[in-house]
């Protein structure tokens, strides 16, 4: 059952993006170029999609908090309040890439209904990054799990 709910999610998710054109890379390219460069002028109209997003997200961890969840035991809310290194360079990364290319993971997922070879690059690269940072956190944390008996090991 949770992974049925996690498709209609999905797809509800995609449909909004759809809907408000957030697969358009040159909508999204629009809405970021601030100042306009003389081929296009800016386009404010995806500042409304955000804010209606937050403003339904707002509401919806309103109405979610107090309740318990139907396909799990016990809510998984994320506990991180930190602001850290990873953090810092994920949202760069994160906002270099909207910048340039004009879609970050969910539209470019939606965007692979097109098959345009950019957006089927675009979405090969990104997979590429995911596993390789997945695999450099495991490596990490294989080093630091290999320190911390060595050192428990040493103390005797």
């Amino acid at each position: 059952m949770p992974v049925l709910a996690s498709l209609v999610c999905g797809f509800i998710f995609g449909l909004g993006l759809v809907i408000s054109q957030m697969v358009s890379p040159a909508k999204v390219l629009a809405f970021l170029d601030i100042f306009g460069i003389p081929s296009r002028t800016w386009d404010p109209s995806l500042a409304v999609v955000m804010a209606a997003g937050l403003a339904v997200t707002g509401i919806g961890y309103a109405l979610a908090r107090p309740r318990m969840p139907i396909f799990d035991a016990q809510m998984r809310w994320p506990t991180a309040t930190t602001i850290d290194r990873p953090l810092i360079s994920g949202a760069l990364l994160f906002g270099i890439g909207w910048g340039l290319v004009g879609l970050c993971p969910g539209p470019a997922i939606a965007n692979l209904t097109t098959l345009s070879p950019g957006v089927i690059v675009f979405v090969i690269a990104m997979a590429i990054g995911m596993v390789g940072y997945d695999l450099w956190q495991s490596r990490t944390a294989a080093d630091v799990a290999r320190k911390l008996a060595g050192a428990t090991a040493a103390d005797g």
